[in-house]
């Protein structure tokens, strides 16, 4: 008998560990088959809040938030385009330029996830649009006229799309989610959450995903 789990994905899209984590996720649910039916949600973190318009130097922010030399950071990096490339996802080898804000991403995508918008499976398709654009072609995400060519791409209506990001739409409720999930203890990303009571934090092996998402179920049988 098919399990059905809700999955909510909390993470940023400035996060390269909450891309990892995506798509080890998809890649055990694959390997899961007919055994699990997920529905996915993603819900907002901001990594950075506070960050202008305009972002700031990826090296000059990571020294300043963590403390990491340019030699670190470009370990990390090495680590985490491995990681990547064993998913299927590619980072830019020579990295992140800058940092951004992602709130008005986080907008889009809260949209996306509506039941009277969304056709099944265009939100997650949104949100991998948004982790290619930044990650793997080093586009700024807080670009409208980007965010609307990729609302375009998943077919979305980037009418529609230009409307929310030239008002305060929906940011009410993205801080409302984010408040939730920050008030419950959610500090990092990614955070999975399935059937709103069982956490996998960060961006694990696939290997991590199967067996806990096979541990969970056994337990709710």
């Amino acid at each position: 008998m098919t399990a059905i789990v809700k999955i909510d994905f909390v993470s940023d899209i400035s996060c390269p560990w909450c891309a990892i984590g995506l798509y080890a996720l998809e890649a055990a649910l694959e390997r899961l088959g007919s055994e699990i039916k997920a529905e996915i949600h993603f819900q907002p973190f901001e990594l950075n809040p506070g960050m202008p318009q305009g972002g700031q130097d990826i090296t000059e922010h990571l020294t300043q938030k963590y403390g990491s030399t340019p030699d670190q950071q470009a370990q990390i990096r090495e680590t985490i385009r491995l990681r990547g490339a064993e998913l299927g996802f590619i980072f830019r080898k020579e990295g992140r330029g800058r940092i951004y804000n992602t709130f008005d991403a986080h907008r889009l995508l809260h949209w996306a996830g509506l039941p009277e918008t969304r056709p099944v499976g265009v939100q997650l398709n949104l949100k991998k649009a948004m982790l290619r654009a930044y990650f793997t072609d080093g586009e700024c995400p807080e670009t409208h006229d980007l965010l609307c060519s990729l609302v375009n791409e998943v077919g979305l209506d980037e009418v529609r799309a230009r409307e929310i990001l030239g008002s305060d739409e929906y940011a009410a409720a993205v801080r409302e989610q984010e408040r939730l999930y920050t008030n419950a203890g959610i500090h990092s990303v990614p955070a999975v959450i399935i059937n709103e009571k069982f956490l996998i934090s960060g961006g694990q092996p696939v290997d991590v995903f199967e067996q806990s998402l096979r541990q969970i179920v056994a337990k709710q049988q």
